[in-house]
Parts: structure tokens; sequence; C-alpha cells
């Protein structure tokens, strides 16, 4: 009996009505399918923030991955220098979204405290021709950051609003491994024209880049399609290919409706570019990688105005 009374003083709280005289309302009401899908889909948007472009970007990719160490920094690094690269008047911008361990700063040896402004917003630093900017320029190297997902989400906002990235052709963004906060946040708050997805042929890899892939259909941000790092080593005695992680990435690809539209091999070249922080696409201009990033910069760029000339059609 103290139960129902219980129930009762907080339904008529809550709801600002009494529960006898609402209870049968609610329970002989019916509703159609439709209308339930209609309800939901209302509940979602309500909660959803307002997408608003960054002024002066006019074009936002993502370099994604489900899986962890697969490259993906690597990824984004050498695409924002390919595309400033073989497209010289272009402004591109590289934004380090992993919070929780930013690399970008070594990848593009960068280093030092940003400065703000007149309008007091922070100014990305500027190497190889692009505009960066990562929480590792806020925090020492030797800190960690050890945040809630709010705070995340806070650092977000001030990585993405707070920089005077504008203008820029082309913001390549760099996300964390995982399918969390922050994805979740840049989809519901960013236009997105775009993602590349990056794995490795290790089936605990591919599974995790479905998962990765699944959640960009969910928050419907388009996939460009997928880049395969680690696809296999040469010998260098007679220089034949070694599977050595497997080859089960194009059945992957198949099997969603995707395209590697890039694949590239082991090279002990990569790493010391990364320790270095001098980009394949500079320090080994006549690579095979070197000439793989800028196909890949090339591909990205005509995504990019292939969707630019469809949106303009669909204005016209």
């Amino acid at each position: 009996m103290n139960l129902q009374r219980t129930f009762q003083k907080a339904f008529s709280v809550l709801f600002n009505t009494n529960v006898n005289s609402a209870l049968p309302c609610l329970i002989r009401l019916k509703h159609t399918k439709e209308d339930v899908s209609e309800y939901r889909a209302k509940m979602m948007a309500r909660g959803l923030p307002e997408k608003k472009p960054l002024p002066g970007v006019k074009s936002i990719i993502l370099v994604a991955s489900g899986k962890g160490g697969v490259g993906k920094t690597t990824t984004a690094v050498n695409l924002a220098c390919a595309m400033k690269v073989i497209e010289p008047d272009k402004e591109i911008g590289l934004l380090d979204a992993d919070v929780f361990g930013p690399s970008v700063p070594l990848m593009m040896n960068i280093s030092g405290e940003p400065m703000l402004n007149d309008d007091n917003l922070i100014e990305p630093l500027l190497n190889y021709g692009v505009k960066c900017m990562s929480m590792g320029l806020l925090v020492s190297g030797e800190n960690a950051v050890v945040w809630r997902g709010l705070m995340v989400m806070q650092a977000l906002e001030r990585l993405t609003r707070h920089v005077a990235w504008g203008p820029l052709d082309c913001l390549v963004v760099d996300t964390p491994p995982g399918t969390g906060d922050t994805h979740l946040s840049l989809a519901q708050n960013l236009p997105l024209d775009g993602a590349l997805v990056v794995t490795t042929p290790q089936q605990a890899a591919l599974q995790v880049t479905k998962r990765g892939v699944n959640m960009f259909e969910k928050l419907k941000v388009p996939v460009i399609g997928m880049v395969e790092n680690m696809s296999h080593a040469i010998c260098h005695s007679c220089g034949s290919k070694n599977f050595v992680f497997g080859s089960e990435t194009k059945k992957c690809a198949d099997q969603m409706g995707l395209e590697i539209i890039e694949s590239f091999e082991v090279d002990q070249n990569m790493s010391e570019c990364i320790n270095s922080g001098k980009p394949a696409i500079y320090a080994l201009p006549d690579s095979v990688h070197a000439e793989k990033y800028r196909q890949l910069a090339n591909k990205v760029f005509k995504y990019i105005d292939t969707k630019e000339r469809m949106q303009a059609k669909i204005k016209e």
C-alpha cells in the first residue's frame, strides 16, 4: 500500500497530473506502428543539436577506424599533406579529434601553445602548408587527459568552433578508435561531407571496422571508401608479396558494399617518417606510398567536387 502511494505521488510530481485519472487514459490509448515511429523520431530529434557549419570551412572529411593501431592518424596526416601538395592553391586543415591520445603534433612536427587572436579564437599552428590543431598542443605530452564524456564534448567544441580555421577548402579530422562520444558529437554538430574508414587485414580489425561503418550509416554520414593499411609485406630478396596479416579485406568491403580506394603495404620507412615528424609525402616523395597518398587525395577531391555539384543541382 505504501509503495502504491509513493508511485502515485511521484507520478503527480513528474507529470503534474493525478495518476488515477491518467492511467486509465494511458491504458485505453492505442497507436499504430506509424504513430510510434513518428513519436520516436520526434523524441530523438528534440535532443539533437542543430548542425552548423564551421565559419569559412567548405568541406569536412573524417578519417576513422573502429580498431586502434591500424594507421588512421598516418592516413589522416599524409592525406592532408597530399591534398596540399597536389592542390597548392587549396587551403587544407587537420584537426586531431583524439582527445585522449593525440598523435598529430608528433607526426606533423608541431609544438608550442597556440595563440589567441583579436576575436578570442585559437590560431591553428601551420606546418607543410597545413593548418593543425590538437589537444596535444594544449596539454603537455607527459600529462594524461582523464575526463568524462561531457568534458570530451566540451573539448571538441573548443577544438572546432573556437579555432580560427577559415578560410579552408577542406578540414581533415583524425578521430579516435571506436564508436563513442567523439564521433557522435562531430556527426550531430557538424555538416560532415564523408568519412574514410581505415583498417588492416586482421579479422579483429575487420570486425570492428564493420561496427564503425554501421555507426556512420546510423548517423547518416556517407562512407567514401575503405583504406587498407599493412596489406602485405614485400620480400626484399625475391620481390614476392607476403600477406602476413591475411587477405580478408576485399571480402569484408564487398559485404559492406564499400570500395577499397587505396591499399598500402608494410614499409619500415613509414615508421621513420612518423618518428621524425616528416610525412611520407614530403620525406619520400618518389616512394610508392607517397604516390598512393596523392592518388587518395585526388579521389577525395573528386568526391567533394561531385558532391558539391549534386547539391548545386538540387538547389536549382
